[in-house]
């Protein structure tokens, strides 16, 4: 009957079938009522002419455009010119017209639309956010002129241990005078000043800086002018504000030039304002100060500057390598800065590094690890998009066998279902960006502090480019699926498929079924990496940090300036008078201070020299930590003491040569805490022996996941110590424990209490010890929860493709399972055999993805800690999970097919 039909209508004339369309479904309706009649046709009949009735109206609706558009612009070409506009193109209308069915179609079939573009959302948003971040921080140049010619110079040192060494004073004067490569070369350090006078006293970030790095950076004041630190005296106080902190602190005076700033204590004359755009690397200092480097201290052997440089045109990175090398040993001969024996002790070498590889960090590896998990995740999403697609051609090759039946061309099919899929994608494509906004500002919340560039994150045109070309790319791609999937079908063989009971070709079934392998697998890595992270955070919470409770202890930075103290030894009684006012508010347990709280990097690094333990030939001394502690800081802190006693006020003020240790120095040299007590160590050589008095239990000061280095307690007064007559810390931090919920909320009281001892010490920093431990963890915990995140999503969607493919195919597959009944099986046999499909499914997919993690995790080996990228607990867990959820996602399918009634389903045979 099918085939009669098809002939029938081929021998009408185009132009008969356009007009006559409606007339005709009518007795073609009229000629379904009586196949109705015959068996295993009926459902045939109805869909067949219901479509057919639909795409008459359409065709009709389309023929009645056509001709109301042919009534306005007249038969004529150029007639629409003449009534005062160009002519609609014919593409331009034809593509309207595609719009409008392509929207009729979409409301056909609503809960298909809204599907697919909330999948393509979820996976085009996540990509986009993450993109985001990769493209602000990684991707983008600095923002300088001709950024790739900028520099930074460090050193290598094998003889002073592994770490990079920045610059002398007498290192810059040559390199800055002697170089044949570089076209600038300045000096650069952070610091911390107060800043008193009419206002409210506050610490602000500030930096030293020489004049020659704002010839490197191309930048000049938008008001006044740059220090010239060649030429100023030592002692000029001269300093240019931040455009951010000339609006806030000067309230943007246009005449702010040659106004007083008291930094310190001291007046400072203010002489530039730099341009609201300008951002130094990654700081954000409020005031830039003049490094003045006189020739006459140019043999100072301290490494205190780091060093920026512009290239010379056509100058490389070799290069300036090599210029170094060769300055190297002209510094020590013109400045008498080294011995050449003292030369190949340190073994300093050159390293030039572009500036942007220091000002991003090691931060690459995480984003990079967190693009490809997107990026996995947006491959899920097509697949289960390709599967919704796939599902959707089984009806859509009946449409095109009866659309090519009433005289569409291939091309023009084509065409139509292209439309569909690209607005659809478009669609998804939208949402995605208005969610990767939303997910670029949670990454920006959740981002580790020390995460470079933030400002900088943005949705910017690159990332929307990205975001428009895959939603693009999926549309055409999904778009061609019923056509690529179908093959030339006729219009007798698609109704003859579309009966009842039929299913779909065994090759659409392969090819859902490998999709839906493909989802298992990617879900599967993905939550093996999340599980190796959050196997990394759990080791890291178990790591004892030396230190207890941190959730009491309120820290804060509490520098004295020098206008408060003309002698140094005059901050001792200053602290003490502080401490002892902060131990008398409500609550306080204990208070102390010290030059540097655990985990804030702000240690000073010498080398320890052990009494009767002298070093063979050769041998450089190990490097060790020490910090300066007043107070009880140690038992503030939670630190053990583990032998001997604490430093006092008493040993502070009579300035007397002892100190304390932590337990892995004792246990290296003397092999018990306990024999330590009494044995002597220094710093340097020309220093006096100062006495272990006591030996406490190590901290991890360098962050949670490093091991705990060496560190000496020293007195925040001492004597003849590192080259000076008297060593004085007035940059204290101060360490207050607490009995209430809150620590934070004490800092009213805090600020008053300091405010009676000093009213103009600026406080600075004010942080609860616990964040600064979540701080160590920062970059742990920013991937686990982005990892995390990608892989519930990736699971969420690997189960809808499950369900989904076990789903169809049992759907497809309903006469059979009434036969299997009718003949005797069981509903526990039938429920067997579609869980057996999914759980094959699924095996398949965790296969794969096991060997693919096996590879992948290599990756993300570096952000592990206390587990490795291999860990077989982790492969066994995470492949159960996807499992088990997958069989749950095929125990629905597998019921309902359990519940076939045999005579409903054979019915229609």
């Amino acid at each position: 009957m099918s085939k009669i039909l098809g002939w029938t209508l081929r021998l009408f004339p185009a132009t008969f079938r356009e007009r006559y369309a409606v007339e005709l479904a009518e007795v073609l309706t009229a000629r379904a009522r009586d196949v109705r009649r015959r068996e295993g046709r009926i459902a045939v009949a109805r869909m067949w002419v219901f479509q057919l009735s639909d795409l008459a109206r359409s065709a009709v609706s389309e023929r009645q455009d056509e001709r109301r558009e042919e009534r306005r612009v007249g038969s004529n070409p150029r007639r629409g010119f003449d009534r005062g506009g160009p002519r609609k193109s014919s593409f331009s209308a034809a593509l309207a017209q595609e719009i409008r069915y392509s929207l009729r179609a979409f409301r056909r079939s609503p809960v298909f639309t809204v599907v697919v573009v909330l999948t393509l959302t979820i996976g085009i948003g996540g990509t986009t956010a993450v993109f985001g971040v990769v493209n602000g921080v990684l991707l983008r140049p600095l923002p300088y002129e001709d950024p790739h010619e900028l520099v930074s110079i460090f050193h290598t040192a094998e003889g002073l241990g592994p770490s990079r060494v920045p610059l002398s004073e007498a290192m810059f004067l040559t390199y800055r005078d002697e170089n044949r490569s570089f076209e600038a070369v300045g000096i650069w350090n952070p610091t911390q000043v107060a800043v008193t006078g009419s206002a409210e006293p506050e610490r602000v970030d500030a930096m030293w800086v020489s004049e020659e790095i704002f010839a490197a950076l191309r930048v000049q004041p938008v008001l006044g002018r740059i220090f010239p630190t060649k030429e100023i005296p030592e002692d000029s106080a001269q300093v240019m504000l931040a455009h951010g902190y000339w609006q806030r602190r000067i309230g943007g005076d246009p005449d702010v030039i040659g106004k007083t700033l008291y930094l310190e204590g001291m007046a400072w004359q203010v002489i530039g304002v730099m341009p609201a755009d300008f951002r130094f690397l990654d700081y954000e200092p409020s005031v830039y100060l003049p490094a003045y480097v006189s020739p006459n201290a140019g043999a100072i052997r301290t490494f205190d500057y780091q060093g920026l440089a512009r290239l010379r045109p056509g100058a490389t990175i070799e290069q300036a390598n090599h210029d170094i090398a060769r300055m190297i040993p002209l510094t020590a001969e013109t400045f008498a800065w080294a011995t050449p024996a003292e030369l190949d002790t340190w073994r300093l070498g050159p390293d030039v590094t572009p500036l942007k590889t220091i000002v991003v960090g090691d931060v690459g590896t995480v984003l990079w690890v967190l693009l490809g998990t997107f990026g996995v995740v947006l491959l899920i999403v097509c697949a289960n998009v390709a599967n919704l697609f796939l599902v959707q051609s089984e009806s859509r090759h009946r449409e095109v066998a009866l659309r090519t039946a009433l005289g569409a061309s291939r091309a023009r099919i084509a065409r139509q279902l292209l439309t569909e899929s690209v607005l659809i994608s478009t669609a998804g494509g939208i949402g995605g960006l208005w969610l990767g906004y939303g997910g670029l500002r949670l990454l920006v919340y959740l981002a580790p502090s020390n995460l470079p560039r933030l400002d900088e994150i943005g949705i910017e045109p690159l990332v929307v480019i990205l975001a428009m070309v895959i939603a693009l790319f999926a549309g055409f791609t999904f778009g061609l699926v019923p056509l690529l999937t179908g093959g030339d079908r006729s219009l007798s063989s698609s109704l003859q498929e579309g009966g009842l009971g039929s299913s779909a070709g065994k090759p659409r079934h392969r090819v859902r079924t490998t999709l839906a392998v493909a989802q298992v697998a990617l879900a599967t890595t993905l939550l093996i990496g999340a599980g190796l992270m959050i196997r990394s955070f759990v080791a890291l919470n178990a790591v004892d940090p030396g230190f207890s409770n941190p959730e009491e202890v309120l820290t804060l930075r509490l520098p004295i300036p020098r206008a408060e103290v003309r002698n140094f030894i005059d901050a001792v009684p200053i602290t003490e008078q502080v401490l002892s006012e902060l131990s008398e508010i409500p609550g306080v347990v204990s208070v102390g201070a010290t030059s540097s709280i655990t985990m804030e990097r702000r240690s000073n690094t010498n080398v320890l020299y052990v009494e009767d333990y002298p070093l063979p030939a050769g041998v450089d001394p190990p490097s060790c930590y020490y910090k300066g502690v007043a107070g009880e800081y140690l038992s503030t802190m939670g630190i053990p003491l583990l032998a001997g006693r604490t430093i006092t006020w008493d040993d502070i003020h009579s300035l007397r040569p002892v100190g304390l240790v932590t337990e892995n120095i004792a246990r290296e040299y003397w092999g018990e805490p306990s024999a330590a007590v009494g044995k002597r160590i220094r710093h340097h050589p020309d220093d006096p022996w100062r006495e272990i008095i006591g030996v406490v239990g190590n901290v991890r000061d360098l962050g949670i996941n490093e091991d705990p280095p060496k560190v000496a307690y020293w007195a925040m007064a001492v004597e003849n110590f590192a080259g000076f007559e008297l060593w004085v810390r007035r940059d204290m931090a101060y360490v207050i424990r607490s009995m209430r919920p809150a620590p934070a909320t004490m800092m009213p009281e805090v600020r008053e209490a300091i405010r009676r001892v000093k009213p103009n010490l600026p406080v600075a920093n004010v942080r609860t010890l616990d964040k600064i431990l979540a701080r160590s963890m920062a970059r742990t915990s920013f991937t686990l929860v982005m990892l995390g995140i990608a892989a519930v999503a990736a699971l969420l969607l690997g189960t809808v493709g499950i369900y989904g493919v076990i789903s169809y195919i049992f759907a497809q597959r309903t006469r059979e399972m009434g036969v299997r009944i009718a003949l005797g099986a069981t509903f526990q046999d039938v429920r067997w055999l579609v869980l057996r499909r999914g759980a094959a499914v699924a095996c398949a997919g965790v296969v794969i993805g096991v060997a693919a993690a096996i590879g992948l995790t290599r990756f993300i080996s570096a952000l592990l800690y206390g587990v490795k990228a291999a860990d077989t607990t982790t492969f066994a867990v995470a492949a159960a999970i996807v499992v088990g959820i997958s069989l749950l996602a095929s125990y629905l399918p597998a019921r309902r097919a359990a519940k076939v009634d045999p005579v409903q389903s054979l019915r229609g045979e």
